[in-house]
């Protein structure tokens, strides 16, 4: 079965916990909303693709560890769209979740999918606890403070922004989510794995701001220019655009130096490379002056 269709599927059956017939229908409706159509799925294609290179030995704990990962990031864009952080008015293509129902909704509706991220593998992991605790231990650590997805929003609400903590916190904490939590699901060490997450991650959070300045509204399916607009920093405004380009390129073979070990070890790097630079294939200095 195609693992892109398992995921949708998955992610269908945990929503469908929360939206049902007894939730208000606006939460229900804000819920089903927030998770699909879904984006390109990287971070729990990322922990599927991980357990798999170790050579996954408990299917059903990589995706569930893969679709709790997703479901706290479709959180983390609720919270971060709202009018108190970002106040943008579109999110994949569509009216984000506050724009849509409400401020009040949208609050609740990353409540609800944070709480459904754990709630889902306590369910689903019930008779399996050898990979169950690692999993809430490696998700709860990348989500709250002092260096999780909270984190990371908090340092937007500081005078003064240490863009390397900044970053790592608010992207490259849950990127390492995916990584420890692939390799756990399959039984191994996951604290090894914890390096790739978060050179993936900061990888990302560069393509992204390079994205921010260089891309289109049209092509992201949200606004542009939101880290000038909002005064957050940016690799771009620290760097310039050939010396982000740069970093992104480092980063990337940083993060084809820490892969562990295992058995599918290479095909794991090409699909890390591969996607990687597909999110910066057709970027130019020129884009982002004009």
């Amino acid at each position: 079965m195609d693992v892109g269709f398992r995921l949708e599927q998955e992610l269908e059956l945990a929503v469908g916990r929360a939206a049902t017939n007894d939730c208000p229908p606006r939460l229900a409706a804000a819920l089903r909303d927030a998770v699909f159509p879904g984006g390109a799925r990287i971070r729990p294609r990322l922990c599927l693709a991980v357990a798999n290179a170790c050579g996954n030995k408990n299917a059903t704990a990589a995706m569930v560890s893969a679709t709790s990962i997703e479901l706290l990031h479709c959180a983390s864009l609720v919270h971060d769209d709202l009018p108190c952080f970002d106040n943008s008015p579109l999110r994949r293509g569509k009216p984000s979740i506050h724009a849509a129902f409400g401020e009040r909704i949208a609050v609740l509706t990353g409540d609800a999918l944070i709480v459904l991220a754990f709630e889902w593998p306590a369910v689903r992991l019930a008779l399996a606890p050898e990979r169950l605790a690692p999993l809430i231990r490696i998700v709860g650590s990348c989500v709250g403070g002092p260096s999780g997805i909270c984190a990371g929003q908090a340092w937007e609400c500081e005078e003064t922004i240490d863009i390397v903590r900044y970053q790592r916190a608010k992207t490259g904490a849950l990127f390492a989510a995916c990584t420890m939590a692939g390799a756990a699901a399959s039984g191994h060490e996951p604290l090894p794995w914890q390096r790739l997450g978060f050179a993936i991650g900061e990888a990302f959070q560069v393509a992204d701001d390079l994205r921010d300045v260089a891309g289109s509204a049209e092509t992201l399916g949200k606004p542009v220019n939101q880290d000038e607009a909002n005064q957050r920093p940016n690799f771009v405004q620290k760097l310039g655009f050939d010396g982000a380009m740069a970093h992104f390129e480092s980063l990337l073979a940083e993060a084809m130096e820490a892969i562990p070990p295992c058995p599918g070890a290479e095909q794991l790097g090409q699909q890390i490379t591969g996607v990687s630079r597909s999110l910066v294939t057709g970027l130019s200095a020129r884009t982002a002056a004009a």
